[in-house]
């Protein structure tokens, strides 16, 4: 059987395939000294899955449980919730946006999908279109969502260094250039995989240039804010018509329901719902139908400051605790954590590849996520793309612990 171009492009081994691969087979072995200190999941906070069970009663009980499973919605998703959100978002924030403004995907990864080879690719006129990522690293999901060949582009970051062995990456932008084959410019807010926040003033700076160029600003705003609103320092939210702004409901605690959110004027936002009609005729209806009371009556922003932000702040403190203490005789530095709940380990002059420091770790149970992956078009042989781990820090204590003490043991080898 001979596969189409397609089917090779998406059947060949990737960074985002192969880590689901292997968190997957790793979760099915139900090992007891497992220490999943890798992947995207959420934490399973005891409060927020009541609450949603509760909304989910609420539904069987008032007899909406039938039409949430039982109907398709729109293409662009279910009426009644985007009516609903954009006035919570006009509310909290104050950007005018309608119903029509924000369509539903089937999770970030369709969103994603859909809007890079919506933009960019091969053009109708014979050219070709990137997507330009001005930090990097950026999210390994992105690294293979494009139709076409050569799709990216990226820049290297300027790095801060900071106290207690931290660093910021920062906008490079005395390079930054964007020539007439970008198509838009992507980053994520807070970013996976390092917790950084993009200042205010680089947003703005991004944004400008988007503008000057004609092309939209995509925000990837899993993390931030008004939910699941992980993020541990100062930033507003901005929207406008130039600015593609995408949010989900999986790190809100309901991955399984793959609800991608995303906010974008009406040509973006109908263009979106045509792609989804032709590809999976509607998105799920779940995530909708579980969000809207809460969203409607306001208890969406006591799940996320009174349950979610207070649980992953604690795990953040434990995370940086069990660094100090367990790492601090290595040359580990830390990326400032400002969102998300991750931690993004520089292991600065390692003797072996984070590849192969994954490896090793594997062996022994751990479960990390090795760095090479989220450095999109950015040149492999630059050492540090070689020397960086992200780790998720939601973890229970004792696994994070232990997980640690297996990782300083192995960095003794290598460092």
């Amino acid at each position: 059987m001979t596969f189409s171009k397609f089917g090779e492009k998406f059947t060949r081994r990737s960074g985002i395939g192969q880590l689901m691969v292997d968190l997957g087979k790793a979760n099915a072995s139900n090992h007891p000294d497992l220490y999943m200190l890798g992947g995207g999941n959420p934490a399973a906070i005891a409060d927020a899955q009541s609450l949603f069970q509760h909304e989910m009663e609420h539904l069987i009980q008032s007899g909406s449980f039938q039409s949430m499973l039982g109907l398709y919605d729109g293409p662009n998703g279910e009426q009644a919730f985007r009516d609903i959100l954009a006035g919570f978002l006009n509310q909290e924030f104050g950007w005018g946006i309608s119903a029509e403004n924000i369509c539903l995907t089937n999770g970030s990864q369709n969103s994603f999908f859909y809007l890079f080879n919506l933009l960019a690719g091969d053009m109708p006129d014979g050219s070709k279109k990137k997507i330009l990522f001005p930090l990097a690293p950026e999210y390994v999901g992105y690294a293979d969502a494009g139709l076409s060949e050569d799709m990216f582009a990226s820049y290297r970051p300027r790095i801060e260094h900071l106290e207690n062995r931290q660093f910021k990456y920062r906008v490079d932008f005395e390079h930054l250039e964007i020539g007439d084959d970008i198509a838009a410019i992507c980053l994520s807010r807070p970013t996976n995989p390092t917790g950084n926040v993009v200042t205010d003033r680089e947003l703005a700076n991004l944004k400008a240039l988007a503008e000057k160029n004609n092309i939209p600003l995509i925000i990837d705003n899993a993390y931030g804010q008004p939910f699941p609103n992980v993020i541990h320092s100062d930033a507003t939210l901005q929207w406008d018509d130039n600015t593609v702004l995408c949010m989900s409901l999986s790190k809100l605690g309901l991955p399984g329901a793959r609800t991608g959110i995303v906010i974008a004027n009406e040509k973006i936002t109908q263009a979106l719902g045509a792609l989804g009609g032709i590809i999976t005729l509607a998105p799920n209806s779940v995530g909708a139908a579980l969000l809207t009371r809460l969203i409607e009556t306001g208890e969406i922003n006591h799940l996320t400051q009174n349950i979610i932000k207070p649980h992953y702040n604690e795990c953040l403190a434990n995370a940086l605790s069990l660094f100090d203490q367990i790492l601090s005789d290595f040359p580990v530095h830390l990326h400032k954590p400002e969102g998300a709940f991750f931690m993004w380990l520089w292991i600065e002059g390692m003797k072996i590849s984070s590849q192969e420091l994954y490896q090793r770790l594997k062996a022994r149970n751990v479960f990390v996520i090795p760095g090479e992956e989220f450095f999109i078009d950015i040149d492999p042989t630059w050492k540090h793309t070689q020397e960086c781990i992200r780790i998720n820090y939601s973890q229970p204590k004792e696994k994070l612990k232990r997980g640690f003490e297996i990782l300083a043991q192995e960095l003794q080898k290598v460092t």
